[in-house]
């Protein structure tokens, strides 16, 4: 029986697979696909999986037929999302439609390695196919391990990560867009809060931080005013679903609260019915 769902988890596909791409400065490797299902499997707790395509900038593209795939092979454990270069026009237009004809659920963006700044109006037509397709979207949101601690960052432009301005103008743009902002956004997070709890379209997932380490004003806002707008995310392989559960479960979240983040949150949000048992 489900008890989680992990809605922010890597995975390598394509040719992404054996090549270094961004070095992310996490002391080790991803594991294979098939060793993630069986970790998850464990831990009686679903995953969304999804890669990121920034072959623009770094040559490397991944692959959403990959990420389709290891649905198809897992329906039980995993769930996925597309991701397209933004910077491929047309081409990203019609892979997000491909992504949706393959089953994905929603696309992913990561505007740091991708180098784009999400309200340049280039990228709309992107936004507005998601939009028409029903396709939630995943932005980056605060700083990232991306290249942490190199000369310049590797180039990497963390301003394009802001939710003020940059996300909440798309989300005023397309109030029919269902924006999720990934990670608490630090040091922006305050910005990401006021943004959720302004825009009806926008949400969080809590991945990419050890929940020792979250700010007070996300704990308090997510036991709180935004309690139905935040998901459970590890950003695995950054962190593991077991090390994040573990903190978490140390945490002052009420009683109530605990399994909307867990479970309900993205369950609905995603359209998933959960059993009798589940829900009780």
């Amino acid at each position: 029986m489900v008890k989680a769902i992990d809605m922010h988890v890597h995975i390598k596909t394509g040719e992404t697979v054996g090549q270094a791409g961004h070095k992310h400065n996490l002391g080790k490797p991803g594991q294979h696909p098939d060793e993630m299902a069986e970790m998850y499997q464990k831990l009686d707790v679903m995953a969304v999986i999804f890669d990121v395509d920034h072959e623009t900038r770094t040559g490397v593209k991944s692959s959403n037929a990959d990420t389709a795939g290891w649905v198809r092979k897992y329906p039980k454990t995993f769930m996925g999302f597309g991701s397209v270069d933004p910077w491929k026009g047309n081409q990203a237009v019609d892979e997000v439609k491909r992504c949706a004809d393959l089953g994905l659920l929603g696309m992913k963006f990561q505007q740091a390695s991708q180098a784009f700044c999400p309200t340049n109006p280039r990228f709309f037509p992107i936004w507005e196919m998601c939009n028409r397709l029903k396709l939630p979207v995943i932005f980056h949101g605060g700083t990232t391990m991306i290249c942490g601690g190199e000369p310049g960052g590797g180039g990497l432009v963390l301003e394009y990560c802001k939710p003020i301005p940059y996300l909440d103008d798309i989300a005023a743009r397309y109030p029919e867009l269902r924006i999720i902002i990934a990670h608490p956004a630090w040091p922006w997070h305050d910005d990401q809060l006021a943004v959720l709890r302004h825009k009806a379209n926008v949400y969080m997932d809590l991945s990419g931080h050890a929940p020792k380490y979250f700010p007070e004003s996300i704990v308090h806002n997510a036991n709180t005013l935004v309690q139905d707008k935040v998901f459970f995310g590890s950003d695995f392989p950054v962190i593991t679903p077991k090390r994040w559960l573990d903190e978490f479960a140390t945490l002052p979240f009420k009683d109530s609260v605990r399994p909307k983040i867990l479970l309900h949150n993205f369950a609905k949000f995603i359209g998933i019915e959960l059993p009798d048992a589940v829900k009780a």
